[in-house]
């Protein structure tokens, strides 16, 4: 047994692996399979009943059962998390990983469901990774994806917060996110549908935020674009964020993101890059962007770079954003100095290939 002490006492995780014969067999190229499309053998998961999480173990990857009218699958009670590790050098690492649990209880409290103990769901994750170790890539662009959720299972019609719920983490080995890889991409400008508002659940890691993008994601899909970047709910002039990432635009004399309002995610690589940037000299302010300043700058020469951040993309340096039906090419569609320096810093702390000097990175010892 393997023990650890969460929020209730100490609870054991229970152990039940899958015998050799039956373990999947791994992608024969990592860095050409679509991302998250492949699962690991095992997953951990335990149940919130009565008050208390119960029943932690490590199990067979499977499906969920769940009854036809579980409160989330109606009222959209669910969050989730999305973290790497990363195996160079016999050593297996995680990024910034209690700061990802820190913040799933941040969603938590916005979707009135409980938390977690977050030096538990750490011991539990080090020790699925352990029994996974042989699914952590070795390959440089590659690592293990990360996906802790929780969900509301109670059994029940009516707009209420869930008494039951299912905490779960699963392992998807992957290579770039985007098919273009580290490329410039192209970013769609929603003009049509919002994203958040302030006061709304923007800022929580809640599944109904993604879907909200679907439609706007299809459309974007149709002019050759690969993300959308929303803007305000109110004023439709104010970029936010990203459907996967936080958005950064370097201007000739500052280095700019938009502020944390409540609309936005609190990204822990964009805070990684505040940090980075900060350090380097540059002058980095949180502040409004308005689209109008950003076409202005472009055409004016002052927008000299403009990239996305987020865990699964890393650093995304972009292209080119297509706005009222027109396109505008950022850095003449080319990675910006910046962009490549920060994708190759942060890159190699979290593969341990280079010096971490901020105590990011935690060894799965």
């Amino acid at each position: 047994m393997y023990h650890t002490k969460n929020a209730v006492g100490y609870m054991n995780i229970k152990m039940n692996l899958t015998s050799s014969d039956n373990l999947k067999q791994k992608p024969a190229d990592i860095l050409k399979t679509p991302f998250g499309t492949v699962f690991s053998d095992h997953m951990f998961s335990m149940e919130y009943l009565g008050g208390q999480w119960k029943g932690a173990s490590i199990h067979p990857y499977r499906d969920l059962s769940l009854n036809p009218a579980a409160l989330c699958l109606h009222y959209g009670q669910g969050i989730f998390e999305g973290m790497k590790a990363y195996h160079r050098g016999g050593r297996t690492l995680l990024f910034r990983p209690e700061r990802n649990f820190i913040r799933l209880n941040e969603s938590a409290t916005r979707m009135v469901m409980p938390e977690i103990d977050t030096d538990f769901a750490l011991s539990a994750l080090k020790k699925l990774l352990k029994v996974e170790s042989d699914w952590v890539p070795d390959v440089h662009g590659s690592s293990l994806y990360i996906r802790p959720t929780m969900i509301g299972t109670e059994a029940r019609l009516g707009v209420k917060p869930s008494d039951e719920y299912l905490f779960y983490i699963i392992l998807s080995p992957v290579g770039p996110y985007f098919r273009e890889g580290f490329s410039p991409v192209k970013i769609f400008l929603s003009t049509e549908h919002v994203r958040a508002v302030k006061g709304g659940v923007g800022a929580a890691k809640t599944m109904g935020n993604y879907a909200a993008g679907l439609l706007a994601g299809v459309k974007a899909a149709d002019v050759g674009h690969s993300q959308v970047l929303w803007m305000d709910a109110l004023e439709h002039k104010y970029l936010e964020e990203v459907g996967t990432m936080n958005i950064f635009v370097k201007f000739d004399d500052e280095l700019a993101t938009p502020p944390l309002s409540g609309s936005i995610l609190s990204g822990i690589t964009r805070d990684s890059v505040l940090t980075l940037t900060k350090d380097m000299g540059f002058n980095v302010v949180e502040r409004k962007i308005s689209i109008d300043e950003v076409i202005e700058g472009i055409a004016s020469g002052k927008v000299t770079e403009m990239f996305g951040c987020g865990t699964a993309a890393i650093i995304a340096p972009v292209g080119s954003l297509w706005f009222k039906n027109k396109s505008y090419t950022i850095s003449d569609g080319n990675t910006g100095e910046l962009t490549q320096h920060l994708f190759d810093e942060l890159t190699g702390i979290q593969s341990g290939e280079r010096e971490d000097p901020y105590g990011w990175v935690v060894e799965v010892d």
